[in-house]
């Protein structure tokens, strides 16, 4: 089979995204090849659902950081001007000075400066983590993406990261988006086969999933909805919202304390009780996967 990437998402925090892409990557990891990566790059934690207490493999990332070069710069301030982030300041009468937890990476002042006196550096604003997953009788790799304390820029960050994931996937690459519906999420969604949006029955649910389903109906690719905590309250608006945006697919993750238990101890809960309704729920979604993606 060709390579296939599967992306779960959902727009807030807290609403199932991890717990979702944690369990389908062991159920897929029976008879595929399977990379989780996970791209919350802010609060990564798929290793702690499952149960890892090491990441292995650390490896920097870096983005383009400008160095002046003070014998070409005559003052002109173009770079300070051009650069949207506000990471280079022109003192009057004096050279720029490079704010580099502000900059993005962007390159647009090295390519702007009409003297060369830019200086293509570097600046690590995040890590890599490669993690062999060896248990619940299943091998898979864990790509993770941690950004550095009081880093602010995680597009370019998560660019990089994402990249790596296509090229270190060799079947299925499963990735696991951090929460929201901004740019973040646009660069974790590309080159998706099949979006799975995870939503709950809360008002705040139903608000974001509306803007997740808005973001992927926006690029063009297929989307599935999971309902998780089925049970808590009612789905009706949900399933307006979900014909609204030409949903193919939905399913029911029925509220269980099997998946609380299953979280607190570090284990899929597809491993910790296979015969728990919430399992047979995630059976029932890998097999409708090999059925009609994989």
């Amino acid at each position: 089979m060709s390579k296939i990437q599967l992306s779960v998402t959902g727009g807030k925090g807290g609403t199932g995204k991890s717990f979702v892409a944690t369990n389908l990557a062991v159920l897929l990891a029976e008879k595929h090849d399977v990379l989780l990566a996970d791209l919350d790059l802010e609060a990564p934690n798929d290793h702690v659902l499952l149960g890892i207490d090491n990441l292995g493999n650390k490896e920097d990332i870096r983005i383009f950081l400008p160095f002046i070069d003070y014998k070409k710069c005559t003052l002109c301030g173009i770079c300070a001007k051009i650069c949207d982030t506000g990471a280079i300041f022109m003192p009057p009468k004096n050279p720029p000075i490079v704010f580099p937890r502000l900059c993005s990476g962007c390159k647009a002042c090295y390519y702007a400066c009409p003297y060369g006196a830019i200086i293509e550096g570097g600046h690590v604003i995040a890590h890599s983590y490669l993690t062999i997953i060896k248990k619940f009788n299943v091998m898979f790799r864990l790509l993770t993406g941690i950004l550095r304390p009081g880093e602010e820029h995680v597009p370019p960050g998560l660019a990089i990261i994402k990249r790596k994931a296509r090229e270190l996937a060799k079947e299925i690459l499963l990735i696991d988006t951090g929460a929201g519906a901004g740019s973040s999420i646009s660069i974790a969604l590309q080159y998706s086969d099949l979006v799975i949006a995870v939503t709950e029955p809360t008002p705040l649910g139903l608000h974001d999933l509306k803007s997740i389903l808005e973001v992927v109906n926006g690029l063009g690719y297929r989307v599935w909805v999971i309902i998780n905590r089925y049970g808590l309250g009612p789905i009706d608006d949900h399933l307006k919202i979900m014909k609204m945006y030409g949903v193919e697919k939905y399913f029911k993750i029925p509220y269980s304390m099997d998946a609380v238990e299953s979280y607190i101890r570090g284990i899929p809960v597809v491993v910790y009780n296979r015969d728990s309704i919430v399992s047979k729920s995630f059976y029932n979604i890998y097999q409708v996967l090999e059925d009609e993606i994989l």
